[in-house]
């Protein structure tokens, strides 16, 4: 059966760092292209880093394609929650939610995206699992990459 070419994700994930200072190093979108990449071209429009800024960027995952987007910051509420509308070659919404835990700070990440590429449409309908597929690595490179900046090995 055909699939939606839609991709929605939620997940949480667990960091040693207390929100403020996980938050910290959300805050330095200079070193965005360096841990990720996957991410190219990527520019702020609106400094500070906050509600109203808007990220561009090209998404190049494992699979041959690429993704130009526009990321609207709609909620910056520091340590706590941003949200998100996106543009492009995808559109949908994000959001990111911070907790404090005893040991750091718990990230839950959740976004519905909706490919708008004609191409990537059609393959989605009948390609679904591969889409997901590269979704879901980048998701990983993402973290890994998140996780290796905030956590370096002893």
């Amino acid at each position: 059966m055909p699939h939606a070419p839609v991709i929605e994700y939620q997940r949480g994930y667990q960091f040693g760092l207390t929100p403020p200072e996980l938050w910290d190093v959300l805050d330095q979108v200079d070193q965005y292209e360096r841990w990720w990449p996957w991410l190219q071209d990527f520019r702020l429009e609106g400094e500070p880093l906050g509600a109203g800024s808007v990220l561009h960027a090209v998404v190049a995952p494992p699979l041959p394609y690429r993704m130009h987007l526009q990321v609207e910051l709609t909620r910056w509420d520091p340590p706590v929650a941003i949200d998100a509308v996106i543009h492009g070659d995808v559109e949908g919404e994000a959001r990111l939610r911070v907790e404090p835990i005893s040991t750091g700070s718990r990230v839950e990440v959740a976004w519905t995206l909706e490919m708008m590429q004609r191409p990537m449409r059609l393959a989605s309908r009948f390609a679904h699992p591969l889409f997901q597929w590269g979704h879901d690595r980048v998701v990983e490179v993402t973290v890994s990459g998140f996780r290796r900046r905030l956590e370096p090995a002893p």
